[in-house]
């Protein structure tokens, strides 16, 4: 089975860290978001990949090269336009075969692909769908299934009193190349706007309801793995932090500490405390005092006299002598 990592989107809603990079390239426990995803499909066994591209596509090519030394051969498939969530793949469709994969490289999560697969063979509808169970459907489009897993509909963002479901679309996917036969014809898509190509198609609004007009069978895998889309600050800042926290699997970038303090520490005062991840390549001024959780990226410099708690501060990011940071997320340009 190969596999397709969605790379191309804009990332709006972590603005203003994607005016500069693609979302896919945002650092999570010091490593891009994506890299997480392509290590945990080479742990699973996944031998090729490949990627959409489209914002600053140079960056993720770059990072990844060939994908050689992340465990897999990856390669990319360029969109001048955005094709939409499955006009991507399907512009894709001659590398993927019979039976692949689609999974968010702007995504955090350690899901178990291998139960996933196994689950994905045992039964003959045409698609998979990972779902997770949320407390609050109203940030989440939500899968409606009936006792054998099948899925019968869906609901977008619906308010919890009103949702049918509490199963969210993690939007990782498995596939059989007969899907390609329910996609909109080239400029038919529901989801399309002015100025879309021919070619853009979504799975919500194009796919998924032709699959269930068709009573054409497709089921949720319901996942208990660790799930974040990185859909926003808030979220970016808990990936981090939950990453110190070992919920979920993933290989950090730097070097662990239990708190950072440089200088001398008077002897009245309480040492820092907390997992700190700082990032090869730093560059951190006398008296700072770091008190976790918190990641310090690689490259960063974190001028003296600085506080900080609770905060992450991206590779490349500088903080000022005597900066406070209790809680944010430090940016910079390179």
């Amino acid at each position: 089975m190969r596999a397709m990592v969605l790379a191309a989107g804009l990332g709006t809603r972590l603005r203003p860290i994607t005016y500069e990079m693609p979302k896919p390239m945002v650092s999570v426990a010091n490593r891009p978001v994506m890299e997480h995803i392509v290590r945990l499909l080479a742990r699973h066994g996944f031998t090729e990949a490949i990627a959409n591209l489209h914002w600053f596509p140079d960056l993720i090519r770059g990072h990844f090269g060939d994908g050689s030394r992340f465990g897999l051969e990856l390669s990319y498939s360029h969109e001048e336009q955005l094709l939409g969530t499955s006009g991507g793949v399907r512009n894709a469709a001659g590398f993927l075969g019979d039976s692949f994969l689609v999974i968010s490289g702007d995504a955090l999560t350690d899901i178990d692909l291998g139960a996933m697969r196994e689950f994905h063979e045992s039964h003959d509808g045409i698609a998979t769908l990972a779902t997770k169970r949320v407390a609050d459907t109203s940030q989440f489009g939500v899968a409606i299934t009936g006792s054998d897993g099948r899925i019968q509909g869906f609901q977008e963002k619906p308010d919890p009193a009103e949702a049918l479901s509490d199963l969210a679309n993690c939007g990782i996917y498995m596939f059989r190349a007969a899907v390609f036969d329910f996609f909109p014809a080239p400029g038919a898509s529901a989801a399309a706007g002015e100025g879309d190509p021919p070619g853009f198609a979504d799975w919500a609004l194009d796919v998924f309801p032709r699959l269930l007009e068709a009573d054409v069978p497709f089921y949720a895998h319901e996942i208990d793995a660790y799930w974040n889309d990185i859909g926003s600050l808030d979220e970016l800042r808990a990936g981090n932090l939950d990453a110190l926290a070992g919920e979920l699997r993933l290989e950090l970038g730097g070097e662990l500490r239990e708190g950072l303090r440089s200088g001398e520490q008077g002897a009245d005062e309480e040492p820092p405390a907390g997992p700190v991840l700082v990032g090869e390549g730093c560059e951190i001024g006398d008296d700072v005092r770091v008190d976790g959780p918190a990641v310090i990226g690689g490259g960063a410099r974190i001028g003296a006299g600085s506080r900080l708690r609770e905060a992450i501060v991206l590779p490349g990011a500088e903080l000022a002598p005597g900066s406070v940071v209790v809680g944010g997320i430090v940016g910079g340009r390179g």
